[in-house]
């Protein structure tokens, strides 16, 4: 397989394995290009490339890693291997440093003061209900003003004016956390945008680390990414990347952005957010525009099953050696962890399910499960939830703990119950015996 370094080796990494739709017919960026692209990740058809968006300058791309068989292409490994592979590469041990570099791809044309104007990029309009075009497939590169250390994140980012961007960010964020510290000195914080890059870097940001995230990017590729010195900013940003905006968020600004289709399923609500202030745009010759269909396939499964699966296995683990599998279901929107055990202990499921809920602050409803219970299929786990729970026994409540800002069932600041369910058979209560089971059969032997 061709190495990947940029978002271009991995664009033919794709065509190679039939994963790359191409959609030449023009399209608008405003609702259309998103509910194409949605519909060609729904038939698993996927990445997509519109190479000519209606009005615009360049192509847009979009579902980079948006399935467990377009992760296994990203990460160079098979589909069964993803989780094993992430928890390698998110072993701090494993990672491995960005190196910097002289120039940087996205050097070749630089536009600055005056001439900045956000109209030349193609940012869509994903949802319906959006209040407006949003960035939503860039990272966030950010440096700690007091250690210097570097921060990957993504932030939605809306259009407010031809050189300002509406700037979300959790409280929770390392982004925020160096943006206050810079705001009670009142002094602004340099931030930089990459725009279209090696799948590595937008794994690497949907993990959070206490330590430079490009440190992941290194250990998927077995090499430092090579990163160089913005324009207008004294930060290291990734050299190969598409496109790039730097800029910095000032002291004591907020603006209203949103409302967004967002992980989810709500559009949400409109926050008052930082305010992004563009200094310069920069980008390749011929630039590919990046984004991610927002509250879609591809938003959920790099930023809630990938990074976390790894995590949710090791913390389990750490309160019981009978776990057998692990998974955050895409359709739980980042808010579900599911967790299969033989367990040796009535109690143990409520262990784990505790165990769990500190994996992620997101996890909120937690269920663990027997080894029988297909995690990876919506209708085993509700079947054992039907089957295997008494209502009266087999839940609890933790009430008052930190969640998401945005889940729509906590209060602004996350503050939300978590629920974990022991859906494991209970043999002492009522035996059934064995579920009933019908062997896999090759049809190819019954029909011509």
């Amino acid at each position: 397989m061709e190495k990947i370094h940029d978002l271009r080796s991995f664009m033919a990494v794709l065509e190679d394995a039939g994963q790359l739709t191409r959609v030449q017919k023009p399209v608008n960026l405003v609702h259309e290009l998103a509910n194409v692209a949605a519909a060609v990740a729904r038939q698993d058809k996927g990445a997509v490339i519109f190479t000519q968006p209606a009005g615009a300058s360049m192509p847009v791309f979009t579902g980079a890693v948006a399935s467990q068989k377009l992760a296994a292409l990203a990460l160079d490994c098979s589909p069964n291997e993803v989780s094993k592979v992430m928890g390698r590469v998110l072993n701090p041990a494993n990672g491995i440093a960005p190196v910097r570099v002289s120039d940087a791809a996205w050097k070749e044309n630089i536009i600055t003061g005056d001439d900045v104007n956000l109209a030349y990029l193609p940012i869509p309009t994903h949802g319906q209900h959006d209040g407006g075009p949003f960035i939503t497939g860039a990272i966030t590169v950010a440096k700690d003003p007091v250690s210097g250390r570097g921060n990957l994140s993504y932030n939605r980012m809306q259009v407010l004016g031809k050189r300002e961007l509406g700037f979300n960010m959790n409280e929770w964020r390392h982004t925020m956390q160096f943006y206050k510290g810079q705001e009670n000195k009142n002094e602004p914080l340099q931030i930089s945008v990459a725009i279209g890059l090696d799948p590595a870097i937008m794994i690497a940001a949907g993990a959070r680390s206490d330590d430079d995230e490009l440190l992941i990017a290194g250990a998927i590729r077995s090499k430092g990414t090579p990163v160089c010195k913005g324009v207008t900013v004294d930060i290291d940003i990734p050299a190969e990347a598409e496109i790039i905006l730097e800029g910095y968020l000032p002291p004591q600004e907020r603006r209203a952005e949103g409302p967004l289709a967002e992980f989810h399923g709500y559009y949400g609500e409109p926050w008052q957010m930082p305010v992004f202030h563009v200094t310069a745009i920069c980008h390749r010759n011929q630039p590919i525009f990046q984004t991610i269909v927002a509250g879609d396939s591809e938003h959920i499964y790099i930023g809630n099953v990938l990074p976390r699966e790894p995590l949710l296995l090791e913390f389990v683990q750490h309160v019981s050696s009978n776990i057998t599998g692990v998974h955050v279901p895409p359709y739980g929107n980042g808010f579900v962890s599911l967790v299969q055990l033989q367990k040796s202990n009535p109690g143990e499921p409520k262990n784990v399910a505790m165990a769990a809920f500190t994996s992620h602050v997101n996890n909120k409803l937690v269920i663990a499960v027997d080894p029988d219970v297909n995690l990876y299929n919506p209708a085993d786990i509700l079947w054992a939830l039907n089957n295997r729970v008494d209502w009266s026994r087999d839940i609890f409540l933790v009430p008052g703990a930190q969640g998401h800002e945005m889940d729509p069932v906590s209060d602004t600041r996350g503050v939300q119950t978590k629920i974990g369910i022991d859906a494991t058979y209970k043999e002492e209560r009522r035996p059934y015996g064995e579920r009933i089971r019908y062997p896999d059969i090759d049809l190819n032997e019954y029909l011509s």
